[in-house]
């Protein structure tokens, strides 16, 4: 390029006079043109001497060389360029058979020195007892010159889903480079890696072709590793796939996976925010390849389940079946999908049509973010195209309990996982009594489902709070005291306004000091304070966590980085309505998860959905909650008598479903036609709350509605906060709800 513009520079006076000359020359044709007759030849104005006819040619074939000279220079340029980036692309591309074969390239690379020179001339001299003595070392010779070596990854696993697509290519390449000789290098070492390649091929396609992201509510199951064929029995159709369910279930065994060394959809954690975004992948992109990796032993399961339904169920071997009976008598498994939905880690990069894959055992310690890679707690790297961080939280404990000392620790259950039910349900089947601290949703179901069990265990139940009444930061205070009794009917001792000052253990037994004196002694206690979401993986990633709510600090997008995402109890998200949140609850896990699903395969939607809550004192009293649902605002409660029909249970029966947000969350935020009746005075505090509609207002303006034994209204209350108009009267909003219709 130097080098043409050098040229032009001393070209282009000599152009511009050339072009000066030929302005002159048409000036005085024009001037001269009435003189001049008009039969004079064209061919006298370019020789004459006013002419310029030969410094016009000069000028055109400078201009036509220069264009010519750009013209190549240009093309060898791009020419030039795409060579080198095909040459770049080939060269990452066998990054990884590069790693895979480095130990065994060397002794491969200084035999054919000695092997590939008398090929030539022992191919026709040599018997056919000599041929495969020497066939077996020069085939990879010739392999290791065309291509990496795609024979010898195969001692090692996770290369070796990688070297199959080429290893069927290279059968024939090695026929036609030694055609002579086809037949006898075939039988001795040739066929019997084909009959092993095969297995790794056909493994991988039926689990992925079988993709039903969108069943959430399979009930085959439950079991993952032990008993998977008895609790599949009586839901599974077919007969013959529960065979293969349990070789799936015993098979991804954590200390046996081999991790893929690269994945594109990346998911830490294993709870429902994860499932849901992997749900979302795989429908917005059905060939995607979803890595899930977690901490605990199991794949995605639903956790309300531990503290509601599976305590009242009647199977006495429900701690390892893990299968319940919803209100409305239906049985389902606690896990999402089945076994046999997931593939294995190792068959992951090799799965044509995709899938989701679970890594269990296996947590996370050390985040690059900028390297695009993870590091977990045995040390092993893996690489993502974008990521999605949904480790939840932490049960937190209480400080007097922690500084108590091991032995008091061994007499204290922090509630939140599989492992911890079946914990407590061995615990409340031996022990006398057991003491549950915490008021809230946690402590509450708890509390009544323990109850349950005191009768007929002869089990003493306890639960202590700081505040006034069960949920008492929740409920107003009326209401919280109605709750209170409700819960003692359950036959649980409830001590309010209790203050934990020591817990101490003396004889076997815990004796827990109240700052006001009282003393309470127990045999275990379940701490039910609340969570603390986890933000391990903060300090190394370099990302932000807010000081206020705690979490991953995110955007409108669930998006807290380039290519990093993050959804459920983790994130502080900004909602466009109430403000900055961070939401602790099932059905935010959910829209959370499927959001930052969509949002990973590029759909960059916002988050303006009002997750719900929902809380069950048993089958007979329930609530559901949405928004900003705090005792310390002022709220107004509107209350009916209630029927046979606002239950839980009656709930279920008609919805079809126990975890209720997954009916919810898939209508949109559109009332029904309201109802017409006139309401009848009802009276704010009376003693009896069957059934009602409680506002919580800030501003004169409702950020919050709990729904008492109200059920499948929710999408009514969902817009009316997101409407965030003052309304004059509540009464007259109530009657959209139809509480007062029987």
């Amino acid at each position: 390029m130097l080098k043409c513009r050098t040229v032009w520079k001393k070209l282009a006076p000599l152009a511009r006079a050339s072009s000066t000359v030929c302005r002159q020359n048409v000036r005085r044709t024009g001037l001269t043109s009435s003189r001049i007759p008009a039969c004079v030849p064209v061919a006298h104005m370019s020789t004459g001497p006013a002419g310029g006819g030969r410094e016009n040619q000069l000028y055109i074939l400078l201009v036509g060389a220069a264009c010519v000279g750009g013209a190549i220079y240009t093309y060898r340029t791009v020419k030039g360029d795409s060579q080198r980036y095909q040459d770049r692309i080939e060269e990452i591309s066998s990054r990884s058979y590069k790693r895979a074969t480095a130990e065994p390239a060397t002794p491969i690379q200084s035999e054919p020195s000695v092997i590939l020179e008398p090929e030539p001339e022992a191919a026709p001299s040599l018997e056919p007892e000599a041929a495969p003595s020497l066939e077996p070392e020069a085939a990879p010779s010739l392999e290791s010159e065309a291509a990496p070596s795609p024979e010898e990854p195969s001692p090692p696993a996770p290369d070796a889903e990688v070297a199959v697509p080429e290893t069927t290519e290279l059968p024939p390449a090695e026929q036609t480079t030694t055609a002579d000789e086809p037949v006898v290098e075939a039988s001795p070492e040739e066929s019997a890696e084909p009959a092993a390649v095969p297995v790794v091929e056909e493994e991988p396609s039926p689990p992925s072709e079988p993709s039903p992201f969108e069943l959430t509510e399979l009930p085959p199951a439950p079991v993952v590793e032990s008993e998977p064929a008895a609790a599949e029995s009586p839901a599974a159709e077919p007969t013959e796939p529960q065979p293969e369910v349990v070789a799936q279930s015993g098979g991804p065994a954590p200390d046996s996976l081999k991790v893929p060394s690269h994945t594109p959809y990346l998911l830490i954690g294993g709870g429902t925010a994860s499932f849901a975004a992997a749900r979302s992948i795989r429908a917005r992109d059905p060939g995607a390849k979803v890595l899930i990796v977690t901490d605990e032993s199991d794949p995605p399961y639903m956790r309300p389940p531990l503290s509601k339904e599976l305590w009242f169920s009647d199977d006495p071997s429900v701690t390892e079946t893990l299968r319940f009976k919803q209100w409305n008598g239906k049985e389902r498994s606690i896990y999402f999908q089945p076994p046999s939905f997931y593939i294995n880690a190792e068959e992951l990069n090799g799965a044509e049509n995709g899938g989701v894959a679970v890594l269990t055992g296996k947590k996370v310690v050390h985040m690059d973010v900028r390297g695009n890679k993870i590091k977990l707690d045995d040390d092993t790297e893996i690489s993502y195209d974008k990521c999605l961080i949904a480790t939840g939280g932490v049960p937190r404990n209480l400080q007097v309990i922690e500084r108590a000392g091991e032995e008091v620790m061994k007499k204290t259950t922090l509630f939140r996982k599989i492992e911890d039910f079946k914990s407590l349900d061995k615990v409340s089947r031996n022990v006398k009594s057991i003491t549950i601290i915490g008021g809230g949703f946690l402590g509450s179901e708890l509390a009544c489902a323990l109850g349950r069990r005191s009768t007929e265990y002869d089990l003493e139940v306890v639960q202590m709070f700081p505040e006034k009444g069960n949920m008492g930061k929740v409920l107003p205070e009326y209401l919280s005291n109605w709750t209170t009794e409700k819960v003692k009917s359950e036959g649980v001792k409830v001590i309010s306004e209790a203050l934990v000052k020591s817990v101490v253990c003396k004889d076997d037994k815990l004796e827990i000091k109240l700052k006001d004196g009282r003393l309470v002694k127990t045999d275990h206690i379940v701490a039910a304070v609340g969570l603390e979401p986890n933000v391990d993986l903060a300090k190394s990633a370099g990302l932000e966590v807010d000081s206020d709510f705690g979490g991953f600090r995110v955007n409108a997008e669930l998006q807290a980085r380039s290519n990093i995402w993050v959804a459920g109890d983790a994130a502080c998200f900004y909602d466009i309505r109430l403000g900055r949140r961070r939401v602790e609850h099932h059905d935010h896990a959910v829209v959370s998860g499927r959001l930052a699903g969509e949002n990973m395969t590029g759909a960059n939607k916002p988050y303006w959905h009002q997750s719900m809550f929902w809380s069950d004192l048993g089958p007979d009293v329930g609530y559901e909650a949405i928004g900003i649902v705090d005792s310390s605002l002022p709220t107004v409660g509107v209350f009916a008598k209630a029927t046979a029909k606002d239950t839980p249970k009656a709930a279920t029966e008609k919805s079809g479903t126990g975890i209720r947000s997954e009916s919810e969350t898939e209508d949109t935020a559109t009332s029904p036609v309201a109802s017409l009746t006139l309401a009848p005075t009802v009276e704010q505090h009376q003693d009896e709350y069957g059934k009602g509609v409680i506002f919580y207002l800030r501003d004169k303006v409702v950020v919050g509605i709990i729904l008492w034994n109200v059920f499948n209204r929710m999408p009514i209350a969902r817009k009316i906060i997101k409407d965030g108009e003052e309304h004059a009267d509540l009464n007259e909003v109530a009657k959209l709800f139809n509480i007062h219709d029987d």
